[in-house]
């Protein structure tokens, strides 16, 4: 991922560190950009016996996620870099497909974006752990997102999983398989 040199940073932080930083920040920021558009994507292509309830689930976490981005872009600013938020540098940057589920069940959706769920939060987990030596300002900022992604998660996941709490997506591991398990 290209960066934009740093011309100061925040005090008590070199600009190597800053810069290190940064580019963690940014692949976050792609990632909730990515995440709120698919949630969003989603609560307008549900259907189904259980539609209404996955519609009005989807749109807070679609809030949030979004109010996340914000986060980070002005976390990336105050560390005198430049956030980059267009949809070119996102589609430019990611290392993940784009979500290819259009019209379908809420339990095919649901499967989905348990596979989604799973791969954004193991990158901020990661994003947590690199931070731990960086900057723990921005940990904790990854910290407080991953708790709220993980309970999203947890919403999304009590429709996947049956009375003994086996998920029907334990197997997935793309968008598409888990679609296909909840079947």
């Amino acid at each position: 991922m290209a960066t934009n040199p740093l011309h100061y940073t925040t005090p008590g932080l070199d600009e190597a560190t800053a810069q290190k930083v940064v580019e963690l920040l940014q692949g976050r920021l792609h990632a909730c950009n990515d995440l709120h558009l698919t949630l969003k994507h989603v609560h307008w292509n549900v259907v189904g016996p259980h539609f209404i309830a996955v519609h009005e689930m989807i749109d807070p976490q679609v809030d949030t996620v979004r109010g996340f981005a914000d986060d980070l872009a002005e976390r990336i600013a105050t560390l005198g870099g430049s956030p980059q938020g267009t949809p070119g540098s996102l589609v430019q940057a990611r290392t993940w497909d784009d979500y290819s589920i259009g019209r379908a069940t809420t339990q095919e959706h649901l499967g989905a974006v348990d596979v989604l769920y799973r791969g954004v939060i193991t990158s901020y987990r990661e994003g947590i752990t690199a931070l731990e030596e960086l900057d723990p300002v921005t940990q904790d900022m990854f910290i407080a997102q991953t708790e709220q992604l993980e309970l999203f998660h947890w919403f999304v996941r009590a429709h996947l999983e049956d009375s003994s709490g086996r998920l029907s997506t334990e197997n997935a591991e793309t968008e598409v398989e888990g679609s296909r398990a909840v079947g």
